[in-house]
């Protein structure tokens, strides 16, 4: 199992953010993880912006989208945004894509969310083409008519992942791309939802066997916190779970909310956690860094403690 982190626009100033994206990114890579995974928070950042930021101040690290909406640009503008970002990263960019929430497409953006995984396989059958330029793009289906010639094309194999929770997501998923990005997915939803049907969905389409990219809330602390820990992963992490997708992957599972997600407590009981993971058939896994504390040094070095235990258990876990 590969280990990653996610890295990106949190709340605070808008000026600060760039400098601390950046810090994030150099110690994820100096601590030797996979993944540096970045989120498109609706309200926030750019997450392929982020990334391209990312790429400049690093050399190695595998800089992943966790996942941008499908619904907010035509498909070929995504395409020549990511291939950009892909070839200013050196090739590391892996793009995670889906068709995100009705409360995000339909209530912030008053943009329609019929059918999205109808609309995902229509929308791949332009950005599967366009990653693959140069050349033109020609595609008619029952969501686009594109005639668009492209003058760029991927300086490495570009990864493609789908942001899938339900049955057809998943075969979506298997069939069209390199695996599925997941959050609110605990070990049973994995082993016995999400991991047959994507790797069932891609051997029918001779495809490789699909990267399984879990969504996992950490937090070093002693085993007394551990009650702390999940709390206020329900309260800074919990809106999320508004989203009917979301539910019905939490009901796949045993798993309640994203607080019994969290792999709180000690060395070992963190490590334990996280194996879990790996035997339920996550292939990488996207750490959620929860720092816990009453004030800020003290947020600041639990953070600095669950970033070192991170560090120790990516060359043991991979």
């Amino acid at each position: 199992m590969r280990i990653g982190v996610m890295i990106g626009p949190e709340r605070g100033d808008t000026a600060r953010k760039v400098e601390r994206m950046v810090a994030d990114v150099r110690w994820a890579e100096d601590a030797g993880l996979d993944t540096a995974w970045i989120p498109q928070i609706p309200t926030d950042f750019d997450a392929l912006t982020a990334a391209t930021l990312m790429g400049a101040a690093t050399s190695r690290i595998e800089l992943g989208t966790a996942v941008v909406p499908l619904q907010a640009q035509h498909p070929i503008a995504l395409a020549r945004q990511a291939l950009s970002a892909h070839a200013v990263t050196g090739g590391r960019l892996a793009l995670g894509v889906g068709p995100s929430h009705h409360w995000i497409v339909r209530d912030m953006l008053g943009l329609p969310y019929d059918r999205p995984a109808a609309f995902t396989r229509d929308y791949l059958d332009v950005l599967e083409l366009a990653l693959d330029g140069p050349g033109p793009v020609e595609v008619g289906n029952d969501t686009f008519r594109v005639h668009n010639p492209l003058g760029i094309g991927p300086v490495a194999r570009l990864p493609l992942l789908v942001a899938a929770l339900g049955p057809v997501m998943l075969s979506i998923a298997g069939e069209r791309t390199d695996g599925t990005v997941l959050w609110m997915a605990d070990e049973r939803a994995i082993a016995d939802h999400v991991v047959p049907r994507i790797t069932k969905a891609a051997k029918n389409a001779g495809r490789p066997a699909p990267r399984v990219v879990a969504g996992v809330p950490v937090c070093l602390c002693r085993p007394s916190e551990v009650d702390a820990a999940r709390e206020r992963a329900n309260r800074i992490l919990g809106e999320a779970e508004i989203s009917p997708n979301y539910r019905r992957l939490l009901d796949r599972g045993n798993a309640t909310d994203i607080g019994d997600l969290c792999a709180a407590g000690d060395e070992r009981a963190v490590a334990a956690r996280l194996r879990s993971f790996a035997d339920a058939g996550t292939t990488d896994l996207s750490v959620r860094l929860l720092p816990i504390g009453d004030d800020r040094d003290e947020l600041v070095a639990s953070k600095e403690r669950t970033r070192d235990l991170l560090s120790a258990l990516a060359a043991e876990l991979r």
